[in-house]
């Protein structure tokens, strides 16, 4: 590719890659920036009217079968055009849809021709996007490309006219895959392009998340693991484990940051990312996911996360099935005896010392039964949890995927409700378990036999950790008065303070036996330190 300057030109090389070469449009002022001076190699087609605009598209789609572009005017544009977009959706031909907007610089004031757009064609697209920057506009088409083909129908992505001019810095990956396989069941064809590029690998690894935690995926996912005699890692902050987390070739989570992310990624050639976006992050870095030449294949049912992650090939189905085929079709190596993932603990605290998360984990990590489902919702600990006590069946973690309180507590109970058979622990700070503590009186009514364990550290300990890193003082308070055990015994739930390592040693001993035949609550309000580090 050229080396382009400007949001423009990159977005012109993926008109190319995609096949997008031909616009239709009815266009305004808004599109001025974008329109004068094509390239020779985009085709200009006008219409009289938006309806007749999208219209022309629509049959074009449906008879070339891939999406046209169409180029609408701010409000009255996309006004204009709703009625034939409806028509579009349900006749189910794809359409890339660039709605021009009022200059970003001054959209705050509301100038003349400022587009209120992203809700105007109601529930007729199958997409709508406003970039967050003029950087993101690429990626965001590309991804409209894929959201209309597996929508079916038009997807929109809303670009202020000042965008195209602006420089393309390295922000890094494009938010979009470069290839997308969509046929049903395991298509044979895909399944031998994948097979050959983990054949030809020197060193493969696979990346699994919360998609593959089923106990057949697993199943599949460890078959193909040792065929390959590849390494396995899990995704960083997924909601679920897809992969045992005691097999041997479990060599634990990946890093939340892109520079880490490479280090953890370095030496492998392909990597194989099963059920998971392409990349989890959580602090921004800039930069790219991967070092030059490596390949990204990402296996996922889920169309948002395929259309969204930087992979090279991306197939969309059902993980199962694809992993179960590929690990018969793969040419099976010899085991090069590398060592298994050494399971971090710390010994008890000595004389004098704080109770910490990580000796309360330590504890579960030899105590609890292999089928246990831990639920979690103590965002300072939550990686310390996830490396110290393995998830060795389907369903044997469960985390709050978006980040948001309030999920742990009332998603433990639903678990123990549903899965009467399984042990269920709750793994909670005190300060999520404000969010939903109320919970607990449904959990006492119904005779809900959960463990909630709550790390009674006086406040919110991720909070006060992120504010050190930014350099500044924290506004808010610390609750150290605040005892999640008498609200518990406030609404009907048994529950005691833990104040010591050898109280909590004792009745863990006495209660995690019996955990899977309770048929009551008991809430665990246990005294902990802050964790002096937090580096996801």
């Amino acid at each position: 590719m050229a080396d382009p300057t400007t949001v423009r030109d990159v977005t012109f090389d993926v008109f190319r890659r995609l096949g997008l070469t031909t616009i239709f449009a009815n266009p305004g002022s808004t599109e001025v920036p974008f329109l004068t001076g094509l390239p020779d190699d985009i085709r200009f087609v006008l219409a009289l009217h938006e309806g007749s605009v999208v219209g022309i598209a629509t049959g074009w789609a449906i008879a070339n079968e891939r999406p046209a572009l169409v180029n609408l005017h701010t409000t009255a544009g996309l006004g204009n055009a709703v009625g034939a977009l409806a028509t579009a959706r349900v006749n189910r031909a794809p359409l890339v849809v660039l709605v021009g907007q009022q200059d970003r610089r001054h959209l705050a004031l509301e100038p003349f021709l400022t587009g209120r757009l992203e809700g105007l064609a109601g529930d007729y697209p199958v997409w709508v996007n406003q970039p967050v920057t003029a950087q993101d506009v690429p990626g965001a088409i590309a991804r409209a490309y894929q959201e209309a083909i597996t929508g079916r129908g038009p997807a929109i992505v809303i670009v202020p006219m000042d965008d195209w001019a602006q420089p393309m810095t390295a922000t890094g990956p494009v938010a979009a895959p470069a290839q997308v396989r969509r046929r049903p069941g395991v298509d044979a064809a895909t399944l031998a392009e994948v097979a050959g590029l983990l054949d030809g690998a020197r060193s493969p690894l696979l990346v699994v998340g919360a998609g593959a935690d089923t106990t057949g995926t697993r199943a599949a996912l460890v078959a193909l693991s040792e065929r390959l005699d590849a390494p396995v890692r899990q995704e960083a902050f997924g909601a679920r484990a897809g992969f045992p987390q005691d097999h041997p070739n479990y060599q634990g989570l990946l890093p939340a940051a892109r520079g880490r992310l490479r280090g953890a990624l370095e030496g492998h050639d392909v990597v194989l990312v099963v059920g998971a976006p392409v990349f989890r992050q959580y602090p921004y870095e800039p930069g790219p996911f991967v070092a030059d030449g490596v390949r990204i294949v990402e296996i996922s049912q889920d169309p948002a996360e395929v259309h969204r992650s930087p992979a090279d090939l991306a197939v969309l189905t059902d993980p199962e099935g694809f992993c179960a085929a590929l690990a018969e079709r793969v040419t099976p190596r010899e085991p090069s005896g590398s060592a298994p993932r050494v399971v971090p603990t710390v010994p008890p605290p000595g004389p004098g010392e704080p109770m910490r998360a990580p000796h309360v984990f330590a504890l579960l990590a030899e105590r609890t039964d292999r089928d246990t489902v831990i639920v979690e919702e103590t965002p300072s600990t939550r990686q310390v949890l996830e490396e110290m006590v393995p998830a060795r069946e389907a369903l044997g973690y469960l985390g709050v995927a978006m980040g948001g309180l309030g999920f742990g507590m009332p998603a433990s109970i639903g678990v123990r409700m549903a899965r009467p058979d399984r042990p269920v622990i709750a793994i909670l700070g005190d300060g999520s378990s404000m969010y939903a503590v109320q919970s607990l009186w449904t959990a006492a009514n119904y005779g809900v036999g959960t463990l909630f364990l709550v790390f009674a550290n006086g406040g919110y300990a991720i909070m006060d950790k992120l504010a050190e890193r930014a350099g500044g003082k924290a506004p808010w308070p610390s609750f150290p008065e605040v005892r999640l055990s008498a609200l518990a015994t406030a609404l009907g739930c048994p529950a005691r303070r833990i104040s010591s390592y050898e109280e909590l040693l004792e009745v863990l001993d006495d209660v995690l036996p019996r955990l899977r035949d309770m048929d009551a609550p008991l809430l665990l309000d246990i005294d902990v330190a802050p964790e002096r580090e937090f580096n996801p």
